[in-house]
C-alpha cells in the first residue's frame, strides 16, 4: 500500500528577509531542506514540498496565491528560521485559503554554549522570529495549528501527521457529492438539516436521486458480474447454510450482489462518494441494501441510514483522514442500554448497515427477516466490533449553526452471545461514566446516528471542527455537567 495519501502536498514555507545577506540565506534554505527531508523520511501521510525561502511581501503573496490554486496543495507549514518582519506577510495571509500549521521549532536542538557567537545568533532566530509571525496571525484572527518543539521529536512529528490528516479531511469535505436515494425518514428531526447552509460552510453538495434511477442500474448488471461477486462473498465470509450453493435463500445472495454492483455503478457514474437511503422508499428494490452498504463503507464510501446525509458525509471524511491506520470507522446507532450497576454499557448496532472495518473477527454472511419496510429478507454481514478506545462523532444542525459533538468511549470486548440478534454490533462504556456521558450527549443535542471511530482521536476531531469553524463539543473523562451547561450557554450567545 502507498504510504502517502493520493497526490496531496503540504508546502513548507520558511520565512526570512534579505537583511541577512546571501550566505545566511543559503544556510536558511539548506536547513529548511534538511527539515523537510526528515519529515518525509518519517513516512508522513502527505508529501511535504519545500518552497523557496519567503523574503519579501511579493514573494509571500505569490506563494500564498499559488497554494490556493494548486489542486494538490491542501495546507502549508510555516517556520521563521530567522526574523521575518510580519508586515511582509499581511497581503499574502489576507488571501490565503488553505490551512496552516505554524511550526515553532529551530534547526539546532541545543544551545552550543561554548561555541555560540553572533553569526549563530543571526541564523537561528526562531525563538523571536516565530513570535513576530504569530502576532500578526493573532491580530488578523487567522486560524492555525501551532506545534512547538524540536522537529525531530516524536511529539512534533506525531502532531504534524495528525494535522495533515485534518487537511485531507477538509479537502475531502469540500469536494464531496452525497447522493440521497429517496428522502428523509418521515417525521424524523435530527437527520434533517439545511443542505444549502452545509454546502456554504463545508463545500459538499447533497442531491436526491430517484430510487427508480438506481433500479435501472441494478437491472442492467450482467449475470457474469453477479456470479463473480457471489464467488467473492464465498471467499471472504462464512456463508450461512441457506446462502450456500443450492441453499433455500441462495437467490437472496444473488440479488444482494446485483444490488451492490448497481449501486457502485451509479455512485461512480455520478461521482458520489457518499449516499443515503431509507426503508420507507425502496420502490423497485427487492430488499433493503445490507451487505452492499456494508461493503461500500468498507471500501471508503460514506453512508447514512434513513436519509441522514450529515452522518454519511462525516463518515466519508473520517475514512479519508484515517487512511493507513489500523482499526475502522463505521456508521453507528445507539440502540439500547445496559444499566447493571458497575457494568453499564451501550449496545451500538443498526438493522443492517455497520461497516466491517470495525470487526473483530469471524464475519458471518446471513439472511434474516428485517421486520420493517415490507421487503424481502435482506443479506447482511454479522460480527462483533473490536475492543479498544473509540469515539462517537455527531454533526447536528441547530438551525443557525452546525455543531460537532465528539464523545470518547471505551470499546468493550463482546463476550455475550446474541443468538436472536442477527446484526453487527459494538459494546462500549461512555466516558467519564454512563450517567454523565449520556446526559452530556443529550444536553448537546447529539444525534442517535454517529460515526464510530477506532482510529481517530477526540483531539484530532476537535481540531477538525476548529479548522472548519465549527462549534465543537468534546465529552471525555474530564466532562463536568455544570461546566458543560456553562459552555453551551456561552456558545449560544457567541453564535447568536
Amino acid at each position: 500500500m502507498n504510504n502517502k495519501i493520493s497526490s496531496y502536498e503540504i508546502w513548507f514555507i520558511t520565512g526570512s528577509q534579505t537583511l541577512y545577506g546571501d550566505e545566511t540565506l543559503k544556510k536558511v534554505a539548506q536547513n529548511a531542506a534538511q527539515i523537510v527531508g526528515y519529515l518525509n523520511e518519517k513516512v508522513l501521510p502527505v508529501q511535504v514540498i519545500l518552497k523557496p525561502t519567503a523574503k519579501s511581501t511579493e514573494e509571500i503573496f505569490g506563494l500564498c496565491r499559488e497554494a490556493n490554486y494548486d489542486e494538490n496543495c491542501i495546507g502549508i507549514i510555516t517556520w521563521m528560521h530567522t526574523f521575518s518582519p510580519a508586515k511582509m506577510w499581511i497581503s499574502g495571509l489576507k488571501n490565503l485559503q488553505v490551512s496552516m500549521l505554524h511550526l515553532h521549532t529551530q534547526f539546532n536542538q541545543d544551545i552550543p554554549f561554548e561555541k555560540i557567537d553572533m553569526d549563530f545568533m543571526n541564523l537561528n532566530q526562531s525563538a523571536h522570529g516565530d513570535r513576530e509571525f504569530a502576532h500578526i496571525l493573532t491580530r488578523m484572527k487567522i486560524h492555525r495549528k501551532i506545534v512547538v518543539g524540536h522537529y525531530q521529536s516524536e511529539s512534533v512529528t506525531s502532531k504534524i501527521q495528525d494535522w495533515m490528516r485534518l487537511c485531507v479531511g477538509k479537502d475531502a469535505i469540500q469536494n464531496l457529492k452525497v447522493a440521497r436515494f429517496g428522502d428523509n425518514m418521515r417525521y424524523v428531526s435530527v437527520t434533517e438539516g439545511d443542505k444549502v447552509a452545509a454546502e456554504m460552510q463545508f463545500g459538499f453538495s447533497v442531491n436526491t436521486y430517484g430510487v427508480g434511477d438506481l433500479v435501472a442500474y441494478i437491472n442492467s448488471v450482467s449475470e457474469q458480474s453477479t456470479q463473480d461477486l457471489v464467488h467473492l462473498y464465498e471467499k471472504s465470509y462464512s456463508l450461512a447454510k441457506d446462502l450456500q450453493a443450492n441453499g433455500q435463500k441462495r437467490n437472496s445472495l444473488i440479488e444482494a450482489a446485483r444490488i451492490e454492483i448497481g449501486m457502485r455503478s451509479f455512485l461512480n457514474a455520478y461521482e458520489c462518494n457518499a449516499y443515503t437511503n431509507t426503508f420507507e422508499d425502496l420502490h423497485g428494490l427487492s430488499q433493503l441494501p445490507g451487505i452492499a452498504s456494508q461493503r461500500l463503507m468498507a471500501d471508503g464510501y460514506g453512508f447514512g441510514a434513513e436519509g441522514d446525509w450529515k452522518t454519511s458525509a462525516l463518515l466519508y471524511v473520517m475514512k479519508k483522514m484515517a487512511f493507513g491506520l489500523s482499526g475502522g470507522n463505521s456508521f453507528m446507532e445507539d440502540y439500547t442500554y445496559h444499566f447493571e450497576a458497575g457494568g453499564e454499557m451501550v449496545l451500538g448496532s443498526h438493522m443492517l448497515e455497520i461497516c466491517p472495518s470495525i470487526a473483530n473477527e469471524n464475519i458471518q454472511c446471513e439472511v434474516h427477516p428485517l421486520g420493517i419496510g415490507g421487503k424481502a429478507d435482506p443479506v447482511r454481514l454479522v460480527f462483533n466490533a473490536k475492543e479498544g478506545p473509540a469515539i462517537n462523532v455527531s454533526l447536528v444542525d441547530l438551525g443557525h449553526r452546525f455543531r460537532l459533538i465528539i464523545h470518547k468511549v471505551a470499546g468493550l470486548k463482546v463476550e455475550k452471545q446474541f443468538p436472536l440478534l442477527p446484526t453487527a454490533r459494538a459494546l462500549w462504556k461512555p466516558l467519564p461514566n454512563m450517567e454523565i456521558g449520556l446526559e452530556a450527549w443529550l444536553l448537546s443535542g447529539g444525534a442517535h446516528h454517529t460515526v464510530y471511530s477506532q482510529n481517530l482521536s477526540a483531539e484530532m476531531m476537535e481540531g477538525f471542527g476548529e479548522m472548519l469553524g465549527l462549534e465543537t463539543i468534546v465529552i471525555d473523562e474530564n466532562t463536568d455537567i455544570q461546566s458543560l451547561k456553562q459552555t453551551l450557554k456561552i456558545n449560544e450567545m457567541y453564535h447568536r
